[in-house]
């Protein structure tokens, strides 16, 4: 890191990064990119605040296990900006991972070489940063943020007994544990007084499994992301192999009994790649109707006035592709299919429409369907159910990695345009943020691949939809609609899901302890935060001068701290929009100083 020796004549200023993750770096890469242009001061001191190693955070550390995967090709992952992100600060290109790694693109690289490609991408920030501009890591956490709107701030940390003064504060925190909700704590609570094991919402990689016994029962609750590391932890991380699509146990697994409220995995990610025109988006959500949304003056609903949009987008993506790579399955012209399609009101017109200019079913983008493929469905015994759905991953499968298919691509690209159009509009419920994650962020295709091995062994046993869990009788009970009457017994409850990050029942005294001192938050918890620069607003909604956050415990949370090359990356640009109101908050700091 810099050491430079600043004028002992002049005191340099001082930003403080709580979080030295992808998101703490990506701030400090735009401020190197911007400094040159926007800060000319006596010198900066950034303190970074992290327990966990700088770059990678507690997410991508190395020191995990290297048997869990990203869920991305590693020639989809960038943490380095280009012409397609809308900024006010320059483009610094640099290498993707696979470029940086040296392996082959279509690779889902583990989570060992992501933590050491950021590290790589911390310290090529660090050495970018312009002469007087200094870095400093402080590792343990941070406790509190105090001090007056209009001076410096202080900063508590662990185990230390002096404080950080500082001239600003971004909390970079990036995700976050949470104390148990209710529910949860009942579970929990039963499960202490019968002997039971209740592991709670966690990070997989955190969470000790070594309390789930070898051939015993286990219910799990969520079939995300969270899932597949535990799936893999316990089979593979248990000394279990595959043999082509056979799976080998090794005697060592506990019997997984899955189920979430969708019931199903999530889609498994798309494996051609693209080819031809893209849909020119966005096109029914972009820019001008963000501004119209956010200028209304009673505000707007989600699901009233937004969700149309999106599904009008998400459409015309897809029918764009399906018209212009496939027309043989369309029954009129690409330009007259366009126009009504734009003219159409919701509902009942625009589905005649495509029921008309679309002949197979198959063909149509159905948003309900996807999302919950087993609405209304049900199975006249558990066996019936497994069978079943391991027909539905394997056609998903087969979808997902067929170009004939590739009007899937196109909604995925559309999903990206949208989010970068919904990130304005502040906090808009859950529900989008697990239905994009379930679209577009699902497994790798291997890991599906694998789950049916495991399913075919009789180590994974599907639930279904809407899985309820009860405790009584001294064990756990699950059960679902999709197999009526059916019921599973176990001694051995796993949350396979992330910790909501809300402002009220994190787990970080530092976020705890704004939430107390007055920080705005959002009815599902978050810390509010201005759209602009991403500056901390009270509850009044007024601006904190001194205070920024970025990252998914605030109302401006994107999907990721890194992103895919060319897509726009909604981080990136709120990462150059923060850079530059710290540098020029600083920069004239110094001048009403020398004034």
């Amino acid at each position: 890191m810099s050491s430079e020796t600043l004028d002992p004549d002049n005191t340099p200023a001082t930003l403080v990064i709580v979080g030295a993750g992808p998101r703490g770096t990506g701030l400090i890469e735009r401020i190197a990119a911007n400094a040159p242009e926007l800060y000319a001061g006596p010198g900066l001191e950034i303190h970074l605040v992290d327990p966990h190693p700088p770059g990678a955070g507690r997410i991508w550390r190395t020191a995990q296990s290297p048997l869990l995967w990203m869920n991305s090709h590693a020639e989809d992952v960038t943490m380095f900006t280009d012409e397609s992100v809308e900024m006010a600060g320059p483009v610094r290109p640099g290498p993707t991972l696979h470029e940086w790694a040296g392996i082959d693109g279509r690779t889902f690289a583990d989570r060992q070489v992501q933590g050491a490609y950021l590290r790589w991408v911390h310290e090529q920030a660090v050495a970018a940063l312009p002469p007087g501009i200094t870095v400093h890591h402080h590792q343990g956490r941070a406790l509190r943020v105090s001090g007056p709107r209009d001076g410096r701030q202080r900063i508590r940390l662990e185990g230390r007994d002096q404080p950080l003064d500082a001239d600003l504060v971004v909390l970079a925190l990036g995700h976050l544990d949470a104390e148990l909700d209710d529910e949860q704590t009942g579970l929990a609570a039963y499960a202490a007084e019968h002997g039971l094991v209740h592991l709670p919402p966690d990070f997989t990689a955190d969470s000790d499994l070594s309390a789930l016994p070898a051939g015993e029962p286990v219910l799990v609750r969520g079939f995300g992301l969270a899932f597949v590391d535990l799936m893999v932890l316990l089979t593979e991380g248990r000394g279990g192999r595959y043999e082509g699509d056979t799976y080998l146990p090794s005697g060592r697994e506990p019997v997984l009994y899955v189920g979430s409220r969708r019931g199903v995995p999530y889609h498994s990610k798309i494996g051609y790649d693209w080819t031809g025109e893209r849909p020119p988006l966005p096109r029914f959500l972009g820019p001008a109707e963000t501004d119209a949304l956010l200028a209304r003056p009673g505000g707007f609903d989600f699901r009233r006035d937004v969700w149309p949009l999106v599904e009008k987008e998400l459409g015309f993506a897809h029918y764009h592709r399906l018209f212009t790579a496939h027309p043989e399955r369309t029954a009129i012209a690409w330009t007259d299919f366009e126009e009504k399609y734009a003219a159409a009101s919701e509902g009942a017109e625009r589905e005649a429409l495509v029921a008309s200019a679309v002949p197979d079913p198959r063909d149509r983008l159905d948003l309900a369907a996807l999302d919950r493929p087993l609405d209304g469905v049900t199975y006249g015994s558990f066996e019936e159910f497994q069978e079943g759905l391991r027909g539905y991953v394997e056609g998903d499968l087969a979808r997902r990695h067929d170009p004939v298919h590739s009007a899937d691509l196109a909604v995925f690209l559309g999903l990206l345009s949208v989010y970068g159009q919904l990130v304005r509009l502040g906090d808009i419920g859950s529900g989008w943020h697990g239905f994009f994650s379930y679209l577009a962020s699902g497994p790798p295709g291997p890991r599906l691949r694998q789950l049916l091995a495991l399913s075919r062994a009789g180590v994974l046993k599907f639930v279904g939809a809407d899985m309820a869990v009860h405790a009584g009788d001294g064990v756990f009970r699950a059960s679902s609609p999709t197999v009526p009457g059916f019921r599973v017994e176990a001694r051995a409850l796993v949350e396979a899901r992330l910790p909501e990050p809300t402002l009220r029942r994190a787990l970080d005294p530092l976020l705890r302890r704004l939430h107390a001192d007055g920080a705005g938050e959002t009815p599902d918890g978050l810390l509010r935060v201005d759209r602009a620069d991403g500056r901390v607003l009270d509850r009044a909604g007024r601006p904190h001068p001194r205070r920024f956050a970025l990252g998914p415990h605030t109302d401006g949370r994107t999907p990721g701290a890194f992103t895919r090359p060319r897509t726009g990356g909604p981080a990136f640009r709120q990462n150059d929009a923060t850079a530059r109101a710290v540098l020029v908050f600083l920069r004239d700091l110094g001048a009403d100083a020398v004034g």
